[in-house]
């Protein structure tokens, strides 16, 4: 398949462009700058000019293609969703295959529930504009739109828990947002970009997955684990989420969450089977750990 992945140069992106490209497609990746371009040059993917803010220009590159992968965000609505919707537009009555990026932050918290892409959504305020986004590329009549809600993705010692390893090197103790009595889901990356292949190739139309492996995972744990890769002795520091949310704002909010998933629906649908390592070892001694 020709696939288009938008954010191929950012961190899902790029994993799932490389994981498609293993696959045997033939894939090509948006850039907005030279220096997007070039990255993408190096690692063998065609780059193809588009910026998100230009949403009749990228409408404009997808008539060639078998598919688009959208993991590119701006975190904004008013970039986001007309980006989006112009796709699909111009997708529209193709049936090719619209994966889209979304996370399991549109639950919100699940107060100590293991749920399932089928709960009702309560979106955190950070993103309480994404299901609506959801809903259109799940909807638009004649494209093969599937919804993948990751959890907080770990590995290639970056993401979210390498805020816990930077503040460990930094401080001698990783800081985390509130209680840590919180759960959070959590997916490998590369098991990750393993689900959007297939998805992109299987995936029936009107496809929501939710994409976390095995149980959430207690948030002091997975600080305690930081600290330690980071050899800061396993030291912690609650942040009171009052606090936190002075310099994060909504993002404060949304780290705190409690959320339990499954992802079995992943799984019997499609045979994923994530195997990469835990995040706890992950963090302890794999990509995150010093040295």
């Amino acid at each position: 398949m020709k696939i288009l992945v938008t954010g191929a140069t950012g961190y899902i992106g790029g994993a799932v462009a490389d994981a498609l490209k293993r696959a045997g497609h033939q894939v090509l990746g948006l850039a907005r700058s030279d220096d997007a371009r070039n990255k993408l040059t190096a690692r063998g993917i065609p780059a193809v000019a588009g910026d998100m803010a230009d949403a009749k220009g990228l409408a404009a590159l997808v008539k060639d293609l078998d598919a688009v992968v959208w993991t590119a965000t701006a975190n904004s609505e008013a970039v986001d969703a007309p980006a989006v919707a112009a796709v699909l537009d111009a997708l529209q009555g193709t049936n090719k295959a619209f994966i889209y990026t979304s996370g399991v932050w549109v639950h919100g918290d699940t107060q100590g529930a293991v749920v399932t892409e089928d709960s009702p959504l309560a979106a955190a305020a950070l993103v309480a504009w994404r299901p609506a986004v959801e809903q259109r590329a799940l909807n638009t009549p004649g494209v093969r739109g599937v919804v993948i809600r990751p959890g907080i993705v770990y590995g290639r010692a970056v993401g979210i828990p390498s805020m816990l390893t930077a503040s460990a090197k930094q401080d001698g103790a990783a800081r985390f947002v509130g209680t840590g009595e919180n759960h959070w889901p959590v997916v490998f990356v590369e098991d990750l970009a393993d689900l959007y292949v297939r998805a992109v190739e299987k995936a029936p139309a009107g496809t929501v997955l939710v994409a976390v492996q095995g149980p959430a995972v207690k948030l002091k744990d997975i600080a305690q684990a930081a600290s330690e890769g980071a050899g800061a002795g396993g030291k912690t520091v609650a942040w009171p989420l009052e606090e936190a949310r002075k310099q994060f704002g909504a993002f404060a909010d949304a780290l705190a969450l409690d959320q339990r998933f499954s992802a079995q629906k992943a799984q019997s649908l499609l045979g994923w089977t994530p195997k990469g390592p835990g995040i706890i070892d992950e963090l302890r001694s794999g990509s995150y750990a010093r040295g």
